[in-house]
């Protein structure tokens, strides 16, 4: 069965413990999928100077964070991991001319098993992860994405996962309870507008050519995992935009669907 793809907004590590409207989408979400042979996680917290993909038999569940409650370093994601699809990514990327390593030990980090735990909660889908590389474009990660194309027909779920909107420094300063500043909201209704035209020329020169760009992505590694989606999906233009909403302010949780049944 061929997989759709699916980009999401993994928002703030504590989601689990606070999950909301988010984590309700989520989880309806997992169930209305076709279970998954296997799923590959591009994650904006996992970055490598070269295309790297986890073979690890058990990933851990990594908490690449401080400061939270005692309770959310106790959370696990015991999926198996998924070694024969890592072989598979290799082969895919390296049939194009792409360079790829693999490592043995690499685990899951919270832009991974924190939407996974709550789209697939019963952790038995295995899983991989491969990484991101910010010094390369957006270009560069369409052209991964298209790489990985295939293994959706092996029932592979492929799955970006980063944020459509990414300025902390501007979000710990908007005052509780008031909306989203403009230029938070213009700038995610200009990627929707793209993803509905499917217009990968404008997405992918994003940081000239959308409204407040930078503003919203001082750096670009929460939203280059959505550029790999756009490869991997056959009709960018195919996409239904899910889970629009809003978190602490300008935190934005929207998600699309490539190549929906």
């Amino acid at each position: 069965m061929k997989m759709p793809v699916l980009f999401v907004s993994h928002g703030a590590p504590t989601l689990p413990l606070d999950a909301g409207e988010t984590g309700a989408a989520w989880r309806k979400l997992g169930e209305q999928l076709p279970k998954p042979s296997a799923i590959l996680v591009i994650s904006a917290h996992w970055d490598t100077p070269v295309p790297t993909v986890s073979r690890v038999v058990q990933p851990e569940t990594i908490h690449d964070f401080y400061g939270f409650p005692a309770e959310l370093y106790q959370l696990k994601y015991p999926a198996p991991g998924a070694p024969e699809l890592a072989q598979s990514v290799a082969i895919a990327l390296q049939q194009v001319g792409i360079p790829v390593q693999q490592h043995d030990t690499r685990g899951l980090d919270h832009g991974a098993w924190v939407p996974l735990s709550l789209i697939y909660p019963k952790a038995d889908i295995p899983v991989a992860q491969l990484s991101l590389q910010p010094d390369r474009d957006p270009a560069w990660h369409i052209a991964l994405g298209r790489a990985l194309r295939p293994l959706r027909e092996q029932g592979v779920l492929i799955i970006g996962s980063g944020s459509i909107t990414h300025n902390l420094r501007a979000l710990f300063k908007h005052p509780q309870g008031v909306p989203a500043p403009d230029w938070v909201t213009e700038f995610c209704d200009w990627i929707d507008n793209k993803i509905a035209a499917g217009d990968l020329d404008a997405l992918g020169a994003y940081r000239t050519a959308a409204p407040y760009a930078v503003q919203n992505h001082p750096t670009d590694e929460h939203l280059l995992p959505l550029f790999v989606a756009l490869g991997a999906a056959s009709n960018v233009d195919s996409a239904v935009r899910l889970n629009h909403v809003m978190t602490y302010g300008m935190l934005a949780m929207d998600a699309w669907l490539f190549d929906p049944e």
